[in-house]
Order: C-alpha cells, then sequence, then structure tokens
C-alpha cells in the first residue's frame, strides 16, 4: 500500500512540476515546499536573494504576529481573557483546545510557512552566481534567514513541543529521490532537544555572521541574536543559567539603554529606541500597516485580549500606577456590550498598542533590554546570586518609582522576578511562556482570582502545558503522533 501510495505521489509531482516553467510553491502539509529550478540555481542574481530575504522578513508582518503571538502569550495566561466572539480564542483562554482549532491550525502553517521560505534562502544564497554578491553579503544573508528560522522554531517547539524539523526544500523530483522527497514533505516529529539544538545552532551562526547594527530594529543583529539566546537557555529543559548570563551580559553590554521613562515605549515617539532589541517595523501606507493594534484596542467592537482582574490586582496591590496606566485604558462602553468580567462602565483595554485608526504604522517589539536584564537577574538568582539579582530587579523598578525589592531568600526572589516579570511585559506576549519554562504555569493559572475576588476557575492540566498537533497535519501526516490528552 505504502508503495502505491508513493508512486500515485511521485506521478501527481510530475504532472504538478510538467506545467510550470520556473518553479511552482505548494503546502500539501502546511510545512513544506516544492521548487522547480531553472539550471542549477534558484537566484540568478543578488536582487533575487535579497527579496527572497525580504519575503522571509515580511512574514512577521503576518497574523501570526500580529495577532496569534498576543493571545498566545497573554489570553492563554492569567493577564487576560480572550475577549471578542471567537470560539477558538475563548479554548484558548479556557484551557480547553482541541486537534481542530482553527487557530492552531494555522499557527502551524504560519510558523513552518517562514521556515521553508528560511530555507530556500539559507541552502542557495552560497550557490547564486551574481558577482555583485559578495561573500560577505552571502554570509549575512543566510545568517540573517538562520535567526528567522530560530525564532519560527523556538516558538514551534513552545507550543507543540516535539515538532518536525525541516531544513530542506525539495530542489528536484525523479524516482530515485523519491523515499528522501517523501520524508521531507511528511516527516515525524523530532525531540525537542533536537529542535533546541539546531536553534541553537542557527542562532550561532547568526551571531557569527549577520551585522552588529542595521537600518532599524526590524532586522537581525547580533543583539538580536544574543538575546534570543539567552532565552533559549533559560526555556529549555535542561536550563544553562551560565549562558543565560553570558548571551544577556552580551546584550546589556552591547549599547541598548533602557528609556528613561516607561510610557516612551508605547507613546509612538520612540520607535526603533535604544531600549528595542527587535522590532517589526511598520510604514503605516496601506501595504504595509499593523492592522493587529486595532484587534486590542476601540470600542466599535469587543476587542481581544480583555485586560484581566488578576493582572489588575497585582498592578494595583504594588502601587504599580506608571505601569498600569501605560498598559491598560479604562473606557464607558455603555449600550456597546456586555461582559461577565467587568462593568461597562469601566472596561478595560490593552494600553500599549494606541493608534487603532487604519493604515496604522505602530510597530510591535518582540524583544527589548528591560526583559533581557530580568532574564539576567532570575539567571543569577538560580545561581546563587541574591545581590546581583536584586539590582537588576531594582534597576527596573526604579523607572517607574517603585520602592527596592524586600526579596530576602531564593525563593522570595524567583517570586519578586515572576511578578516584576509580569508587570513589566505585561501584553507583551511573555507571560504563558514564561510561567511554562519556570514550571509554575498550573499552580498560578488555577489561583488566578476573578471579578468577585475568589478564583476564577480555571482547570489547567499537565497535558494542557502543550498545544495538540493539528488534526489537519496528523490527517495528511501518518508519521505524525498527537500531544498526550487530544
Amino acid at each position: 500500500m505504502k508503495i502505491l501510495i508513493k508512486t500515485s505521489f511521485l506521478l501527481f509531482l510530475v504532472i504538478a512540476f510538467s506545467s510550470c516553467e520556473k518553479f511552482l510553491d505548494i503546502q500539501p502539509t502546511g510545512n513544506s515546499k516544492f521548487i522547480e529550478q531553472s539550471g542549477d540555481t534558484i537566484f540568478k542574481t543578488a536582487n533575487e536573494v535579497e527579496a527572497a530575504l525580504s519575503a522571509v522578513y515580511g512574514d512577521f508582518q503576518n497574523e501570526y504576529w500580529q495577532l496569534d503571538f498576543l493571545v498566545n502569550g497573554d489570553a492563554q495566561s492569567d493577564d487576560a481573557y480572550a475577549g471578542a466572539d471567537n470560539p477558538a480564542n475563548f479554548q484558548i483562554d479556557d484551557y480547553r483546545i482541541d486537534a481542530t482549532n482553527s487557530n492552531v491550525s494555522r499557527d502551524w502553517a504560519y510558523l513552518y510557512q517562514t521556515i521553508g521560505k528560511a530555507n530556500v534562502v539559507i541552502n542557495n544564497v552560497d550557490i547564486t552566481p551574481d558577482a555583485n554578491l559578495s561573500d560577505q553579503r552571502k554570509r549575512e544573508i543566510k545568517g540573517e534567514a538562520s535567526f528567522v528560522r530560530a525564532v519560527m522554531y523556538f516558538q514551534a517547539v513552545q507550543l507543540w513541543g516535539d515538532v518536525p524539523l525541516q531544513l530542506q526544500e525539495v530542489t528536484s523530483v525523479s524516482a530515485s529521490n523519491l523515499d528522501e522527497i517523501y520524508s521531507q514533505l511528511y516527516p515525524e516529529r523530532r525531540p525537542k532537544e533536537e529542535v533546541y539544538e539546531q536553534i541553537i545552532k542557527d542562532l550561532e551562526y547568526a551571531l557569527d555572521n549577520v551585522k552588529t547594527t542595521q537600518q532599524h530594529k526590524g532586522f537581525a543583529t547580533k543583539g538580536a541574536a544574543n538575546a534570543y539566546l539567552a532565552k533559549v537557555y533559560a526555556t529549555m529543559d535542561d536550563k544553562d543559567y551560565g549562558k543565560v548570563i553570558q548571551y544577556a551580559d552580551a546584550v546589556i553590554n552591547g549599547g541598548y539603554s533602557l528609556l528613561p521613562q516607561y510610557d516612551m515605549l508605547w507613546d509612538n515617539q520612540n520607535e526603533n529606541s535604544s531600549e528595542s532589541i527587535f522590532e517589526v517595523n511598520y510604514e503605516g501606507t496601506s501595504n504595509n500597516a499593523n492592522w493587529g493594534a486595532s484587534m486590542f484596542r476601540g470600542t466599535d467592537w469587543k476587542k481581544f485580549n480583555t485586560p484581566s482582574n488578576d493582572l489588575v490586582k497585582a498592578f494595583n496591590d504594588e502601587n504599580d500606577l506608571i505601569r498600569k496606566n501605560a498598559s491598560i485604558s479604562f473606557e464607558d462602553v455603555t449600550g456597546k456590550w456586555s461582559d461577565a468580567n467587568w462593568p461597562a462602565a469601566t472596561y478595560p483595554f490593552t494600553n500599549k498598542y494606541r493608534i487603532i485608526t487604519w493604515p496604522s504604522p505602530q510597530n510591535y517589539i518582540l524583544l527589548r533590554l528591560a526583559d533581557i536584564i530580568l532574564l539576567k537577574a532570575e539567571a543569577l538568582n538560580e545561581n546563587g546570586d541574591l545581590s546581583g539579582a536584586a539590582a537588576l530587579v531594582n534597576l527596573i523598578r526604579s523607572r517607574v518609582n517603585l520602592p527596592v525589592t524586600n526579596a530576602s531568600t531564593k525563593e522570595a526572589m524567583r517570586l519578586a522576578i515572576e511578578k516584576e516579570r509580569r508587570l513589566e511585559l505585561a501584553f507583551e506576549g511573555h507571560r504563558w511562556f514564561d510561567l511554562k519554562r519556570t514550571g509554575r504555569a498550573i499552580e498560578v493559572i488555577n489561583n488566578a482570582i476573578g471579578p468577585d475576588g475568589n478564583k476564577f476557575g480555571y482547570n489547567l492540566t499537565q497535558n494542557g502545558l502543550l498545544w495538540p498537533i493539528p488534526q489537519s497535519e496528523l490527517d495528511k501526516n501518518e508519521l505524525l503522533t498527537q500531544n498526550p490528552g487530544y
């Protein structure tokens, strides 16, 4: 039967490829690319390579990064409720996701689509014959594409755990390479440890080859590679806090600095600032605009990621008015909609995304210095340097006029850093992944309070820490296995 399937598959490919003159992009599993080469190379000129790299970067403006990344990191945590009216988001918010969830399937497709684009660049830039494309620029391009591939796999491995590891694209079809093609297009899941090894390898290659600075923070730089390496070593099951400190120090000493006022990060007057490490840039034109900003704030319809009672209480308990006001806006929506968690007269919205008119030029900051400073504090504390950790926490607190931390033990400092990261990075897509990597998700989520001050009623279990493999992918690929509990 398998021979018959593969033979039919080969016949389909031959017919498909014979019908196109240069190349054909087909994605039967949501995570693969077919490319038919014309001659010996895919890219003939430097301009073609640069355009392909631009397309790789362009995926940071897709739905995953404009909307779903923030839903996954915030509505899936205790910082926000799903809001709006999307059943798929309600499943994510309530920890009752199933394998047919539309967000799950589209996020898988988005991430692997970008991985496929990056693979094409990584595997073909070196053989581009254009003499105007220098060897140095080839290395830079390969480094930038490797950086993006690492970022996408870092998202995937955190969401699903073991995932297919695709590093090649199909460039030719024949009976002799059918087995190779089939395994590339319908791969099995690889252990997450192997995926992390590849992420680190890609980031290390990027670190060695990308530029120190670029036109703006929307491109891979050495600082961005260092920052992601720090986050990866803090996230892996076998954490390496020495590496976290090493790469965090490289960022901290790499020319970045905190903005003097917290709200400057969100007032849209300081984009690509000294604090920003990696940032999705928008021009604010009809062809290059951030529609995602209008998904989280505005009274025209009920928005996504409604700030939670638990988060508002955390801000209030800390008397953290500066970051609360920068992060949350309360407005009167009387007569527009009702909500079980908030009164209409004081309904909260995410306030970090403020330009909601179309076309919006507001950028998204994916990595910034405060994140890395607090990550270093976490690593120092785990390595026994309580005073060093406290100094970094106090550095972040001083910007928002809060007193120094009173944490005096390793265990207390862990909680102090967890709280500081929550208040500092609210609605930036970090909270859920922070709770997962520190092993605190189940305890924290299940004890989150609701509008009446009692437990909200979440029931997060161990199985809920990973997403299901999309059913649509399982239906196409017999080698994929499902995560437990789905």
